[in-house]
């Protein structure tokens, strides 16, 4: 079991700079503003033969007894319960604060170590540094550098010393990485928490809490997952903030990242075009989808007719995957939900064998050949897989080239039932055969 080191502090003294540095990642953003990170990050890293799980929280306000603020040290104080060890990180340059002393009396209380971290000591001297931080009366202070390096070696040296080496390698992971996107607002963080009983990361009723994408490893029906609550997108010309770009880029990066997709969307409003845009950018990603559309319970017969209808005319370049009518808050639908998380990764992941590929082909086109082109008419005559996530398929033959978009819909579609492809995007790439001829001269 790995020991898990928790990050504790007041905002913006660096916590998740050392976070990336701890993980050596950029998974965290970081930027010169206190209050960015709000939920639990957790990240992986490894010292020698010593792997640890390291947690990234907000900015620790814990006097603060209501708003977003109460709700970042809830997030905290629940990191703190599952730490083995807690980093304690205070600012070199800005000194003791009152903040500071009011983080120190509440970790004295605890039965876990603490490790004072003096961050931001580049080009101080260390002894001077840490001398100040002896008041808050928790060990030995040790001065660092999130953003050079300096120290934290030492540092993670004394969080791990109490823990031992384990016996061997853990196994790669298998989980399916499932990332939750769509606008603000639409429940994204609600279902997360609901799939995992308890309110593991922010949900305020107010849009953009989300700011960060956060990682979540889950388990059901026996099945490993990693859930990413990712932060909501909104048009290009409504994001102004540059942390707010920085989380855009954050969700489309964990897009990419992902096994499978769950585009949420907001039934009690329109559906608009940017989630038109976000489920385009799903597709082109090849990524496996699933869509949830939240908040169902709240609407009558009649509205839910309408949206339906909506949904079938906005969102009809998604026929391949499946649409669930759910309630986040009250859990109703999630089963059925993740039942097609399943089946939408199976068939990202599926196998198809060679002659069956020419089978199906040799059969799509005795049903109704390519129209021609020109004098010419192009001659499908082979096919075999050419990738997985999402599945290719590669199709050989005479002027495949030439083969219309309309007739390349057919094959997909016919493709598509035959494997049961429900889910995922399907590639069909034309491999055009050479003539053996053509550089030879006429006689």
């Amino acid at each position: 079991m790995k020991p898990t080191l928790v990050l504790v502090g007041r905002p913006n003294v660096g916590k998740s700079t050392l976070f990336n540095r701890l993980t050596r990642s950029r998974d965290a953003i970081v930027a010169d503003l206190p209050g960015l990170t709000r939920d639990r990050h957790y990240g992986h890293g490894k010292l020698g033969r010593k792997p640890y799980l390291v947690v990234d929280t907000g900015g620790f306000e814990p006097l603060v007894k209501d708003g977003i603020l109460h709700e970042m040290a809830r997030q905290t104080e629940q990191a703190i319960a599952e730490a083995d060890a807690v980093i304690f990180v205070v600012d070199a340059r800005t000194g003791i604060t009152p903040h500071d002393k009011e983080i120190a009396n509440k970790l004295r209380r605890l039965a876990r170590p603490v490790f004072v971290a003096v961050n931001k000591a580049e080009g101080m001297n260390s002894g001077m540094v840490e001398a100040e931080f002896h008041e808050l009366g928790l060990g030995e202070p040790n001065a660092i550098s999130s953003a050079h390096g300096e120290g934290v070696r030492g540092l993670v040296d004394l969080a791990l010393a109490a823990f031992p080496e384990p016996e061997e390698e853990e196994e790669k992971s298998d989980a399916v990485r499932v990332a939750i996107v769509g606008r603000p607002n639409v429940g994204k963080s609600t279902l997360i928490n609901t799939l995992l009983g308890e309110e593991r990361v922010i949900a305020f009723d107010a849009p953009g809490t989300t700011r960060d994408s956060i990682e979540i490893d889950f388990e059901r029906g026996g099945r490993k997952y990693v859930l990413v609550d990712t932060a909501g997108m909104r048009k290009r010309g409504k994001v102004f903030e540059s942390i707010e770009k920085f989380s855009v880029v954050k969700t489309l990066k964990a897009i990419e990242d992902a096994n499978v997709v769950i585009l949420m969307v907001d039934a009690q409003a329109d559906v608009s075009e940017q989630d038109a845009h976000i489920a385009d950018f799903i597709v082109q990603s090849g990524r496996a989808l699933v869509v949830a559309v939240n908040k169902w319970d709240g609407l009558d017969a009649y509205t839910r007719e309408q949206t339906r209808l909506t949904l079938q005319r906005k969102l009809k370049f998604l026929d391949f995957a499946k649409f669930h009518f759910i309630s986040a808050r009250d859990n109703i639908g999630l089963p059925a939900l993740f039942r097609s998380v399943d089946a939408a990764y199976a068939a990202a992941m599926t196998k198809m064998s060679t002659p069956r590929l020419a089978r199906v082909l040799a059969d799509a086109v005795a049903r109704q050949a390519p129209p021609k082109h020109g004098v010419f008419r192009p001659k499908p005559r082979y096919a075999h897989q050419g990738g997985s996530n999402p599945p290719i398929i590669v199709v050989h033959g005479n002027a495949v080239d030439k083969i219309t978009d309309s007739y390349c819909r057919y094959l997909e579609h016919t493709f598509r039932e035959a494997f049961k492809l429900q889910g995922t995007p399907l590639r069909i790439q034309f491999v055009t055969s050479k003539n053996p001829f053509a550089d030879k001269d006429r006689k």
